[in-house]
């Protein structure tokens, strides 16, 4: 198969599992807790590494912020062998009581975005892979983290979530809002392939403290290191998968 555009990958380039974190620059603190690791491509918003973790080989992915270039990720990482997916990211919380540094663990995901309307109806439904559900609860608790498993929503408007919508959100029982996760579930449903979502806790949205509003010094101690924790989880959520 030719090499895909966006990423710049073709078949026999990436292993079977792949971590899709957004940020390219969390690429490399995802591979600093790997064994080993190796460029394989970089382009836009895309960073490709591959790794080794405790002798499980997996790539690694940044998608960017929102469904589009993840619904991109996955296109082309599917169809050069990729099968199994893990989104590790950060999530504003949507009840009360969860806390920064808390972990998010989707059992599904709200379509208030556009892609996955693209693909398929709104009304059917964008939910995570059993065994990477799973796997992704088990690493959790086997760390002792405090871990929240439910619905979420993916939302394409960041700067207009008003309370309106938060209230509406909050009412309807759902944990957290972040921006891929109800793509990345429908593609891989539709494709056949397993997908999970771990998020972070980085403010609530109910309870008034939004992404990068809070000084450091006033973060409880499991909100400083808690994108390593979340990568730690994935870690060996993978490794339970392999």
């Amino acid at each position: 198969m030719a090499k895909q555009p966006h990423l710049l990958v073709e078949e026999g380039d990436v292993h079977g599992t792949a971590i899709l974190p957004g940020d390219p620059g969390r690429v490399g603190r995802i591979a600093s807790q790997c064994d080993s690791e190796d460029l394989v491509a970089e382009n836009r918003e895309y960073r490709v590494v591959n790794a080794v973790y405790e002798g499980t080989p997996l790539t690694i992915c940044s998608t960017g912020i929102g469904c589009p270039s993840a619904a991109i990720a996955v296109e082309e990482l599917s169809r050069v062998g990729v099968d199994t997916f893990l989104r590790c990211g950060t999530t504003g919380a949507l009840q009360r009581g969860i806390e920064i540094g808390d972990m998010v663990v989707a059992t599904a995901a709200g379509k208030e975005e556009g892609t996955s309307k693209r693909y398929e109806s709104a009304n059917y439904p964008a939910v995570a892979s059993y065994d990477c559900l799973h796997a992704l609860v088990e690493a959790s608790e086997a760390r002792g983290e405090d871990v929240h498993v439910g619905a979420i929503v993916s939302d394409d408007a960041f700067y207009n979530e008003t309370d309106e919508v938060v209230a509406d959100w909050e009412a309807a029982g759902l944990l957290a809002v972040e921006m891929e996760a109800a793509t990345l579930f429908a593609l891989a449903r539709r494709r056949g392939l397993r997908a999970g979502a771990v998020c972070t806790v980085d403010g609530n949205l109910v309870e008034g403290t939004q992404k990068g509003e809070t000084d450091a010094g006033e973060l409880p101690e499991k909100a400083r290191n808690n994108v390593e924790r979340a990568i730690g989880i994935t870690l060996d959520a993978a490794v339970a998968l392999e």
